[in-house]
């Protein structure tokens, strides 16, 4: 269907994201690219901004002429056969998705972490990030940590960040007391930014919210519609459809009123960390 073809969606951004470096890496330009596919320079653009879905046959000619073969040649062309479901469950590799979620990230106008179990990946310390993937064998350990900290760049201006922790995340000891001082220490030089908002919800809450159903992120983005990225063990689940992110986006209008404001979270954030340190050696 025509219609298919035109929708933002999450494979759609991360294939032509990958298009776009492949590009690159083979020393193409958008306009020398367009030449000789006799394609225009803004249909190019279009399909590695993920505007459009690049069908399988434009995928094809691309890998070919940039020499890509076997298991990624494979990869990608799956992708383009899958891109424009609306809502999808990546499992195609862990650091793959790091490469979706980092996209994301860089292009968001605002992001909204709601983690009602651990600090958001992108506000982790190095040494949270390892306690969090301790269970990993040590290489894969260390890649994911460094693909961990890279992420942090999402917390940099122009784009608002606020993340919804639950009390429970920061009375936990990952790590044990001297990791999780660090933490929380970042956690509150974080919170002092211009950009950033870190609001805690209390225990005891007796209404629901949507930090009872688990751990997401919402992407806001200034030209296209926002995702929802939900976290699972061995791969995350995107959601793109109009309704399933809008009822998301109207259960997170509740939570400013049922968490701490910022001052009373930096507060409490202060007390937890205070108390830690007193139990340091």
């Amino acid at each position: 269907m025509a219609g298919l073809n035109e929708a933002h969606t999450p494979k759609a951004r991360l294939l032509g994201a990958e298009l776009r470096d492949l590009r690159k890496q083979a020393g193409y330009n958008g306009r020398q690219l367009a030449a000789e596919l006799g394609i225009t320079q803004t249909t190019i653009s279009r399909y590695e901004r993920g505007a459009r879905t690049a069908p399988a046959d434009y995928v094809a000619r691309v890998l070919g002429m940039f020499g890509v073969t076997g298991q990624r040649y494979d990869e990608l062309i799956e992708f383009a056969h899958s891109a424009s479901e609306p809502n999808m469950i990546t499992k195609s590799g862990i650091h793959r998705n790091l490469v979706e979620i980092s996209e994301f990230e860089r292009d968001a106008s605002e992001i909204i972490h709601v983690a009602p179990l651990m600090v958001p990946g992108p506000l982790q310390t190095r040494a949270y990030a390892t306690a969090v993937m301790g269970g990993l064998k040590p290489d894969e350990r260390n890649l994911r940590v460094e693909l961990r900290m890279a992420r942090r760049e999402a917390l940099s201006p122009p784009r608002q960040i606020t993340a919804y922790l639950t009390e429970h995340v920061l009375h936990g000891n990952l790590g044990g007391p001297e990791v999780m001082t660090e933490q929380l220490r970042h956690l509150l030089e974080i919170a002092s930014r211009a950009n950033v908002d870190v609001r805690v919800i209390p225990d005891g809450q007796r209404e629901w919210t949507l930090a009872h159903e688990g751990a997401f992120v919402l992407y806001r983005f200034p030209k296209a519609a926002p995702i929802v990225h939900l976290e699972h063990y061995r791969g995350p689940a995107f959601l793109y459809d109009n309704e399933d992110v809008r009822s998301y986006e109207r259960a997170l209008d509740t939570l400013p009123d049922t968490a701490m404001s910022s001052d009373q979270s930096i507060e409490l954030m202060t007390r937890v960390a205070e108390k830690l340190e007193g139990t340091t050696p």
